[in-house]
């Protein structure tokens, strides 16, 4: 099977973000606008109302073709949809469920599409499963929900003081210089050189003299268009020696959020094959500040606990 059989695939609305008006989630008139991003549902803002323009329904599937190649997701409300993205409409009736399947099957073709080669040729080629396994249908998959409905305030940086991620951190490596010698298992994360899926790249067999303790920021210092990212990792893995990874006592998964957000603003430095391995100590970040001139831990869990889903993480 090939995603045009199953799909009916069409061109989206084709917007500029910086040409619409930004509003909230919680605006009566807004509209989602998915972009060609593998975060947040493919969600980078939310839009009024354009008269004439009428929204995409939710339900449907929007698929990037540039950007982050085949990020794929069911959108849980109308949307309007930028640049170099697909919309799949199923030609048959599909459960929410088989929605998901297929954006899963659709996402991992992705590798197919690395150095710039974009999907907008070839998407309604790229082949599927003929049949959907039974766990689709047995396991409870529903969207995410929030208690959280209100939008996060007003960020105000008047305040906020630089910080070398040196005195940020203490700062250690990561310690498998093979991946292919790895055992193959299920009992822990093997962690690359990625920005996407939080750096994942599957689960191996244990080995207790490569494992990295996890509560920290991953800082991925090698690597053909990941380099200068970085990523939080709650748990225990495995890492490549590619990566550097820094612990704070202050920290934890919402103050994590937070420091990856400012954090990877400084990847545009190390474009260009320049590397992060040395100067990674001395990079300096902007972070909210008490009086007294530390980091304002507070602030920055409190800020990331304010956003819609926070509660989910």
């Amino acid at each position: 099977m090939k995603i045009c059989d199953l799909f009916t695939v069409e061109y989206g609305v084709n917007l500029e973000l910086i040409n619409c008006e930004i509003t909230t989630q919680n605006d009566p008139d807004g509209v989602a606008f998915v972009a060609r991003t593998a975060e947040n549902n493919g969600v980078v803002a939310y839009v009024k109302r354009i008269d004439g323009l009428i929204p995409q329904k939710a339900g449907l599937i929007s698929c990037a073709s540039g950007g982050s190649v085949l990020s794929t997701f069911v959108q849980t409300r109308d949307f309007y949809s930028g640049r170099d993205l697909y919309v799949l409409t199923p030609k048959k009736e599909m459960t929410l469920s088989e929605k998901f399947f297929y954006c899963m099957c659709i996402q991992k073709n992705a590798y197919r599409y690395q150095y710039g080669r974009q999907a907008n040729k070839t998407l309604k080629y790229i082949e599927l499963p003929d049949s959907i396994p039974e766990y689709v249908y047995t396991k409870n998959i529903s969207p995410l929900s929030t208690e959280i409905k209100n939008s996060p305030p007003t960020l105000k940086t008047d305040n906020w003081k630089m910080f070398r991620i040196g005195d940020l951190f203490s700062i250690e490596a990561c310690k498998c210089s093979n991946a292919g010698n790895l055992a193959e298992g299920s009992d822990i994360w093997y962690i690359g050189a990625k920005k996407n899926y939080n750096g994942i790249m599957k689960k191996v067999a244990y080995a207790d003299e490569l494992v990295t303790k996890g509560n920290c920021i991953i800082f991925i210092c090698n690597g053909e268009g990941s380099v200068g990212y970085t990523n939080y990792m709650d748990k225990d893995f495995i890492g490549s020696t590619t990566l550097k990874v820094g612990y704070n006592k202050n920290l934890n998964q919402y103050i994590g959020m937070f420091l990856v957000t400012v954090l990877d603003l400084e990847r545009p430095r190390y474009s260009f094959g320049r590397k992060w391995l040395i100067h990674l100590t001395d990079t300096e970040i902007k972070l909210p500040a008490t009086p007294d001139g530390t980091p304002d831990w507070q602030f920055m869990e409190s800020y990331i606990k304010s956003f819609p889903y926070s509660d989910r993480i």
